[in-house]
């Protein structure tokens, strides 16, 4: 998951395309290297899907 949110992030043709990581991994430093991977946001399964939906659009907006 980092080092793919890492490559489309910093490619030219897909950086523009927002990333949110969703894991089971809940360290504040895994949420802290995810974001400096290039994510926009970062949820902790298991999800609320209204939670990730909400997520979702406001990223699209």
């Amino acid at each position: 998951g980092f080092q793919a949110t890492r490559k489309i992030h910093r490619n030219a043709s897909t950086k523009h395309i927002p990333i949110i990581i969703v894991t089971t991994k809940d360290q504040d430093t895994d949420r802290e290297w995810g974001m400096r991977q290039g994510a926009k946001d970062y949820l902790v399964k298991p999800v609320d899907v209204s939670q990730l939906l909400s997520k979702v659009g406001e990223l699209v907006d």
